[in-house]
């Protein structure tokens, strides 16, 4: 799943392509940060579009610089319950928020109707309080959440990358970690 994009594609920097789709349990879903320029975050989300959903997962953030990095930085979600729909948005606020601008997404929602995607991304845009003063709450999630879990950060780190907000770091930059593995700095 890309996220984020650039400013002259279909969509624009605020997406995440495809933004809606089916996994079974145990399939490994890979996020590559690709946006150019990009400062996105992927979290857990349900009935209330913008907000954490309390045991939920996060990604962090990953800033991708002006004219972007190759290799992209990954992060894989393991689905570890398909019997439910998975509601995920970008908490990011800078320029203005991701998610109200329509960075949404859904694993295994139905097709059409309450709890689609297009219902889903429809209540987003409506979002005008997100509890903490008209934003998004900004506090750090986990990687093991309801209905999938994560391993690890989002990694490799190419050169001008920045991690930050991240469950296992606080704030990584690709030159402080030469592996590419988040660690505290």
């Amino acid at each position: 799943v890309q996220v984020g994009g650039t400013e002259n594609e279909s969509g624009g920097i605020f997406q995440f392509n495809p933004s809606s789709f089916n996994a079974t349990n145990g399939s490994v879903i890979t996020f590559e940060f690709s946006g150019n320029p990009g400062n996105h975050r992927y979290i857990r989300a349900l009935s209330n579009p913008c907000q954490p959903l309390s045991g939920g997962f996060d990604s962090g953030w990953v800033l991708i610089p002006t004219g972007g990095v190759s290799p992209s930085p990954l992060w894989n979600l393991t689905v570890t319950d398909d019997s439910h729909p998975i509601y995920f948005f970008c908490k990011q606020l800078i320029p203005s928020p991701h998610c109200a601008a329509g960075m949404v997404g859904t694993i295994n929602a139905p097709s059409s109707g309450t709890g689609s995607l297009n219902d889903f991304l429809n209540n987003a845009k409506q979002t005008t309080d997100s509890g903490v003063s008209g934003s998004p709450l900004q506090g750090i999630g986990a990687l093991v959440g309801q209905g999938a879990s994560a391993s690890a950060d989002p990694g490799p780190l190419p050169s001008g990358v920045t991690l930050f907000g991240t469950p296992g770091a606080t704030a990584v930059s690709a030159a402080s970690s030469s592996t590419g593995a988040a660690a505290s700095t």
